[in-house]
């Protein structure tokens, strides 16, 4: 089994303590982050970054949907680390500052793909998937951040 790696990023116009902190909001302003790709958001355990235990299935084709229950840590300032209970699945959300008022958010999530030519396809093609869905959510910071 090979690792697949889905990453993407985004400069968002606005510091990078705000933009952390919508992120780390489980309970209330991460729900209004994630696109139609995302269902049954339930905040499970805690609501606020480190502690948060987040169930959510994620449909990222339309035959493929993933039930996942995350455990969200933050090992290092800036970052928070979502790993799923129900699979290998690990998303990391970076946030660092980036000039005067602004922030880099980078998104990357890593998990165990399949063999032979089942993996191939997820290795060539989920990446991109998860990586347009994760702009989705990218986006949508940037406009809830952006408006404050």
């Amino acid at each position: 089994m090979a690792q697949v790696e889905a990453t993407t990023e985004r400069i968002i116009a606005a510091d990078a303590e705000t933009v952390f902190d919508t992120l780390a909001d489980y309970s209330g302003a991460r729900a209004k982050l994630l696109p139609e790709h995302f269902s049954e958001y339930e905040v499970r355990e805690g609501g606020d970054g480190e502690g948060t235990l987040v169930h959510w299935k994620l449909q990222a084709t339309s035959k493929r949907v993933r039930d996942c229950l995350l455990e969200v840590t933050e090992p290092t300032d800036g970052q928070l680390v979502e790993k799923d209970r129900n699979s290998s699945m690990v998303t990391t959300w970076t946030v660092t500052p980036a000039g005067e008022g602004r922030s880099k958010a980078v998104v990357t999530t890593v998990w165990n793909g399949a063999g032979g030519i089942g993996g191939f396809f997820e290795r060539t093609f989920a990446p991109k998937g998860l990586a347009r869905i994760y702009d989705a959510v990218l986006d949508r910071l940037a406009a809830e951040v952006e408006k404050k």
